[in-house]
């Protein structure tokens, strides 16, 4: 994570840099804003992986010596079926569609996506390791 963090952290001073000088020469708003909000970013991603590093230390794959069966291991659980992502697939299109055609349209898909939302995060609540 610390090359991650260097790389991120080279990246954000750039972004600062470029928007020293945007604002400086053209004095434009919108550009600034952007380069600013880009600079931000990249800061945040380099805080969290240095953060990352410091906590954890080095990794596996970043030392030369490293074996694959250090990281190896059970990443997650991963549902077998589930209605949940269609449902809030079908949301996201009726909000989407709500711009355009209407508010009752929007508020029908926000209600949808948000059951579809809540039915993958409390799905398997219970379920047993």
């Amino acid at each position: 994570m610390k090359t991650e963090a260097c790389l991120f952290a080279g990246v954000a001073v750039f972004f600062l840099l470029t928007d020293a000088v945007y604002m400086w020469f053209s004095r434009e708003p919108a550009g600034s804003a952007a380069l600013t909000v880009c600079f931000l970013m990249a800061s945040v991603i380099a805080f969290f992986c240095a953060v990352n590093h410091r906590r954890r230390g080095g990794r596996p794959e970043d030392r030369g010596d490293g074996r694959i069966h250090e990281r190896a291991g059970a990443l997650d659980f991963f549902p077998p079926h589930s209605g949940y992502p269609p449902l809030t697939a079908l949301g996201a299109a009726l909000l989407v569609l709500g711009i355009v055609y209407g508010l009752w349209l929007f508020i029908m898909g926000a209600a949808v996506t948000v059951a579809g939302i809540l039915g993958m995060v409390f799905q398997f609540l219970n379920a047993d390791d």
